[in-house]
C-alpha cells in the first residue's frame, strides 16, 4: 500500500551557491549568484539565500540580477566541484538505503521503509541524513518525509533552508488542504491561470471538477492530477531511473545572424548529445531543436525517424534540416538547443507523466 511507504526527498540548499560560499570564505554571508557575465547574456544558475532576499532567482538574466542587487557577487560555475560534492552526498544517502533515485546533482528520493540502519522512523532517518551531510560536506540540506514522492518533494521545500517537514499518513489530508493549485506537478503559471478561471484555487478543488472540463484544460494529465489531488502517487523510488530525453543548449553573447554559423553551432550541440547517448548506451528516435530569437520568442521543431540513432552526423543533419523549418535565416537568434527524445536502450524508460530529462551543462 502507498500509505505504508516511507519516502524522503532530500534537496540541497542553494547548492551551487552554497558550495561556492563553503569554499571561499569571502563569499560567506554575502549575496552570491552563480552564472554568466552580466555584460553578455549570462543568466543566474543559482543564487544564495542572501541574494534571494533581493529577488535574485535562477534563470534570471544576470544583468537584471545585478540591478536588483548592486552588491551581488558573481561567480562562474565550476561543475567539477559541484559534481564532487554531489557524489559525496549521494554516497551518504546510499549508505542508508540502496533505494536512492537522484533527480539532479542536488536532490534525490529515498525509500527508507526498510533501511540499512534498521531505523523504523523515517523522521529519525531524515534527521540523521541531514546531520551526516552537514558533518561530511559542510553543506545543508532540507528534507521532506511522506508516504509518497509527490508529497515528500513538496514537504522538502516547506521550511527551507535546513528544514525538515514530516507528513505522516494520518495528516496527509490536512496538508493537502493548505496547498494552492500550483503545487500540483505540471501546473505552472499559465495552466494555473486557466484552472483558476474554472474556479480551481486550491489543490483539493481539482477533486470537484468534472474530468471532461479538466481534460480540456490540461489534456492527458487530467487523470494524473486527480490522483495527486487525493494525495495518491504510486511511483516507486527507482535507483536505475530511466532517461526520457537528453538536451543541450547555448545562449550566445551576440545574436547569430549567419545561417552557416547556426549550422555549425547545431553540429557542436549534436556532438554533445551523441556523446551522452553513447555513454548511456542509448539511441534516439526523435531529434528536436529549440530556437530563441532576439526578441525572446521561442520555437521548437522535431523529426522522428527509424532506426533510432546515436551518431553525431545523423543527429546534426536532422537538426540542420529542422533549422530550415524556422525563420532563423531572416531573424537574429540568441539561443539554439538540440534534444534527443524517444530513447531506446537498456537505460531508457517508457513514457510517463514524469519524463526524466538530462540537461547537459
Amino acid at each position: 500500500m502507498t500509505s505504508e511507504r516511507k519516502i524522503i526527498h532530500i534537496d540541497m540548499d542553494a547548492f551551487y551557491a552554497s558550495v561556492e560560499q563553503r569554499d571561499d570564505p569571502a563569499l560567506r554571508g554575502k549575496p552570491v549568484a552563480v552564472g554568466g557575465s552580466p555584460q553578455g547574456r549570462g543568466v543566474v544558475a543559482a543564487s544564495s539565500y542572501e541574494a534571494r532576499e533581493f529577488g535574485v532567482r535562477s534563470a534570471m538574466p544576470m544583468a537584471r540580477a545585478l540591478r536588483l542587487c548592486p552588491q551581488l557577487l558573481i561567480v562562474r560555475p565550476d561543475f567539477a566541484r559541484y559534481r564532487a560534492a554531489s557524489q559525496r552526498v549521494m554516497a551518504i544517502l546510499r549508505d542508508c538505503t540502496p533505494l536512492v533515485e537522484p533527480l539532479s546533482l542536488d536532490e534525490a528520493y529515498l525509500d527508507v521503509t526498510e533501511n540499512r540502519w534498521g531505523e523504523p522512523l523515517a523522521s529519525v532517518v531524515a534527521r540523521q541524513l541531514k546531520k551526516k551531510i552537514h558533518e561530511e560536506t559542510n553543506l545543508t540540506a532540507s528534507a521532506g518525509v511522506a508516504p509518497n514522492k509527490f508529497l515528500a518533494k513538496i514537504a522538502s521545500g516547506w521550511q527551507k533552508p535546513d528544514g525538515l517537514t514530516v507528513i505522516p499518513p494520518g495528516r496527509v489530508e490536512q496538508f493537502l488542504q493548505k496547498l494552492p493549485v500550483e503545487a500540483l506537478w505540471g501546473v505552472g503559471p499559465v495552466t494555473a491561470k486557466k484552472l483558476r478561471a474554472l474556479g480551481i484555487q486550491r489543490l483539493v478543488d481539482v477533486r470537484e471538477i468534472d474530468e471532461i472540463s479538466l481534460r480540456k484544460t490540461v489534456g492527458s494529465l487530467a487523470e494524473w492530477l486527480k490522483r495527486l489531488a487525493h494525495g495518491e502517487d504510486p511511483r516507486e523510488v527507482r535507483p536505475d531511473r530511466p532517461w526520457q530525453s537528453i538536451s543541450a543548449e547555448t545562449t550566445y553573447a551576440v545574436d547569430l545572424e549567419n545561417v552557416k554559423e547556426m549550422r555549425s553551432e547545431l553540429a557542436k550541440l549534436s556532438a554533445r548529445i551523441a556523446n551522452s547517448l553513447q555513454k548511456r548506451n542509448l539511441h534516439a528516435r526523435t531529434v528536436t531543436i529549440k530556437v530563441r530569437y532576439g526578441d525572446f520568442s521561442t520555437v521548437t521543431r522535431s523529426h522522428t525517424a527509424r532506426p533510432p540513432t546515436c551518431e553525431a552526423v545523423q543527429i546534426g543533419a536532422r537538426a540542420v534540416a529542422l533549422l530550415e523549418r524556422t525563420d532563423a535565416a531572416r531573424r537574429p537568434v540568441r539561443l539554439l538547443g538540440v534534444g534527443a527524445h524517444g530513447l531506446v536502450g537498456e537505460n531508457a524508460g517508457a513514457q510517463s507523466p514524469y519524463p526524466e530529462q538530462l540537461l547537459l551543462e
